[in-house]
């Protein structure tokens, strides 16, 4: 059945429920339509930067499922899409060969084959961290680099996701290259019913008074519109406990950005379309005391949870979103995003 559908049965089973159950968790009352993640409105983003410190407490803890989300159907070798290879690199499958090893792409997007992994089944998201290997993304002023933290923030992401009964995959799941072609073929062999892009950005226009988040959405999109406009939302909230120097653009938010031809102006959106996506720019590790707040563990797991909380709301509401802007002209060229693929190395497999 539709996953569309089965939230649609599940919810009116909720419904029902909480018209006899009280549920609450640590910070009160929740909806016991969607259970004590998510919010019973859509949440207002912040005006100003709360008066809070960095030592505040944790944005809530994605433990419970929303709600109970239809499995993956069990994977076939005729059906096999993912394959985690015994190094532990995720691949595309593309076929099976006849003695049973697995012809796979690999991160640079090349063929390859590959004896024994585990195969995994349909994948609810795919959550892709930015850059990787060589190509370190943007550099914090202490030398704390943009494809750590990515990474770190999606592994924290996935496993709220599957704490709350969402079966996630990530792009990369190591400190290798893996070009854009490769993780827009990722995509489509995959199939999500969401994927995110997670970055972090350099180059603010100057500083804000709240988080300087932006997530960026496929022009002409609805619902790549309307998850951005959630994890805009989650994240946002999350960080905005926080009390440091915010920094952004002037147009931060959640919005599109087109290139010279109409389309969209990012590669990792271009390749993607036809599935619903988001590139999600939680903040500016160049920004110093950003900087020092990301490399806590603590505020990595805020982080992923946010974008959790923002990928669940999309799947099993129709909230809308929020913090919507038009952004304003710029005339620089993309960066590289993830390799080219003649100088890219592959991981051990």
């Amino acid at each position: 059945m539709h996953l569309r559908v089965w939230v649609a049965v599940l919810f009116v089973a909720s419904v029902l429920a909480a018209a006899v159950v009280n549920v609450r968790d640590d910070s009160g009352p929740v909806n016991a339509t969607r259970g004590p993640l998510l919010p019973s409105t859509t949440l207002p983003v912040p005006e100003t930067v709360p008066e809070t410190t960095t030592t505040a407490p944790a944005a809530p803890e994605v433990t419970q499922p929303v709600t109970t989300l239809p499995p993956p159907p069990p994977v076939s070798a005729n059906e096999a899409r993912v394959l985690v290879s015994p190094s532990g690199v995720t691949l595309a499958v593309q076929g099976q060969e006849p003695g049973g090893a697995w012809k796979v792409m690999t991160p640079c997007g090349r063929t390859t084959v590959v004896n024994g992994g585990t195969l995994l089944p349909a994948m609810h998201v795919v959550l892709d961290p930015g850059h990787g290997g060589i190509e370190p993304g943007a550099v914090g002023p202490t030398g704390y680099k943009e494809k750590e933290l990515n990474l770190a923030v999606a592994f924290e992401a996935k496993a709220a996701l599957e704490r709350a009964g969402v079966s996630a995959v990530l792009t990369r799941t190591g400190d290798y290259r893996m070009t854009l072609d490769a993780r827009g073929r990722f995509v489509h062999t995959v199939k999500p019913s969401a994927f995110v892009s997670v970055h972090h950005n350099a180059e603010p226009d100057g500083p804000f008074p709240r988080p300087g988040a932006e997530t960026y959405y496929q022009v002409g999109n609805a619902e790549s519109k309307r998850l951005s406009g959630l994890i805009y939302e989650e994240v946002v909230k999350a960080l905005s406990q926080y009390d440091v120097a915010w920094v952004a653009d002037t147009d931060a938010g959640a919005k599109y950005r087109r290139n010279v031809k109409g389309d969209d102006y990012y590669a990792i959106l271009r390749r993607t379309q036809g599935v619903t996506a988001s590139l999600a720019e939680l903040g500016f590790i160049s920004n110093p005391p950003e900087e020092a707040l990301y490399r806590r563990p603590d505020v990595q797991r805020v982080e992923g949870e946010a974008v959790a909380r923002g990928i669940l709301r999309f799947l099993t509401t129709k909230d809308p979103g929020s913090g919507f802007t038009e952004p304003y002209p710029r005339d620089s060229p993309a960066g590289s995003g993830g390799g080219s693929s003649p100088s890219c190395i592959d991981p051990a497999l």
